[in-house]
């Protein structure tokens, strides 16, 4: 027993202390981004149920269809992430005749404020659906 069998068992330990450093820092990142998945999951989850709004009016009674809706939650909403489906069609271009309480230059909308939409009517629209960006809508009938 000579130099060759403590340098080979030298040179095994040296290459299992590699490998076990190699598969913990793996390890380790691979469970950190799982808990981070997870806190952000849970995040989206506490925004979804802190968030309501409820569409008071829709109609056509002037000739433009106006929805009016209160965010009855308790989170701030932006009008950015919120969007407006008539009768199953997605509407751009609403935003710039919405006002949040009768202020026309804000896109936050917080709880208990009022939203009022003018947008052209296509055709006669049947139902108005606002969505947020947490995935919480409501629709109403258009009268």
């Amino acid at each position: 027993m000579g130099f060759s069998v403590s340098g080979s068992a030298a040179l095994i330990f040296a290459g299992l202390l590699i490998a076990f450093g190699m598969w913990h820092s793996a390890a380790a990142n691979s469970f950190e981004r799982v808990s981070e998945a997870q806190s952000d999951r849970s995040d989206g989850l506490l925004d979804q149920k802190n968030t309501a709004v409820d569409i008071d009016s829709a109609s056509t009674a002037e000739g433009d269809l106006t929805v009016e809706a209160t965010n009855t939650g308790s989170t701030a909403l932006s009008l950015n992430e919120t969007d407006l489906l008539v009768d199953n069609e997605y509407r751009t271009g609403w935003r710039a005749n919405a006002t949040v309480d009768g202020d026309a230059g804000t896109y936050l909308w917080l709880p208990g404020e009022r939203l009022a939409i003018e947008v052209p009517p296509e055709g006669t629209p049947g139902r108005v659906k606002l969505a947020t960006e947490a995935g919480v809508s409501d629709t109403e009938v258009v009268v």
